[in-house]
């Protein structure tokens, strides 16, 4: 495995996991082998296994060599980019989305591969904090730009759905290394692309 590489391999089984969900459905009063709820633990874990399978992806991997020697140093932007995670305190959505830009210093990324990292990040167990700094110190580590910036905007169903109950409130997160972090007209230039709002849509 490379420096790169971020797979983990489960130490339990599916149908420890399955079996799991089981044991959930009788705590909370259920009965698992009524007609609605006999399946249930398979989609459940098929579900999970999905929604986390960020964790058997590695960088090195999802790149497939998509880095290009490229005579650049202007702005590159990826925004709007649609992110779904789940948040590691309740197991519950995170919805929202991400903007990315890197200033190129002698190497440039194939543009849906930036896409890619962050569905990659995002399909873990998180907090948006980390996710936002995991997107940027790859970018960071992959291409050695004058700099990387990235911007993430999301609500959290447990804000939502339970707690304190609050829907439609957004959390911003945001890492500014290089060029970004330095330089505060660089900085200005990134933070009001992302907030135009695109003519195409």
């Amino acid at each position: 495995m490379s420096a790169l590489s971020t797979q983990a391999n489960p130490p339990v089984s599916e149908a420890e996991m399955q079996a799991a969900v089981r044991t959930l459905l009788l705590g909370m009063g259920e009965d698992p082998d009524r007609e609605g709820l006999r399946d249930t633990p398979k989609r459940v874990v098929k579900a999970l296994k999905f929604l986390t399978s960020g964790y058997q992806q590695s960088l090195d991997e999802l790149l497939n060599g998509a880095v290009f020697s490229e005579n650049a140093n202007e702005m590159v932007l990826v925004r709007d980019i649609d992110l779904f995670s789940s948040c590691e305190h309740h197991i519950l959505p995170i919805i929202g989305r991400a903007h990315v830009a890197y200033i190129p210093n002698g190497k440039v990324i194939g543009l849906s591969k930036i896409a890619r990292i962050c569905e990659m990040y995002g399909r873990r167990l998180q907090v948006q904090e980390r996710l936002t700094a995991q997107i940027a110190d790859a970018l960071q580590g992959l291409l050695q730009p004058q700099g990387v910036a990235v911007v993430v905007e999301a609500t959290h169903m447990c804000m939502v759905m339970r707690g304190v109950q609050k829907p439609g409130s957004w959390t911003v997160t945001s890492s500014m290394q290089g060029i970004f972090a330095d330089d505060a007209k660089t900085r200005h230039e990134f933070m009001n692309l992302i907030r135009h709002s695109p003519s195409f849509h």
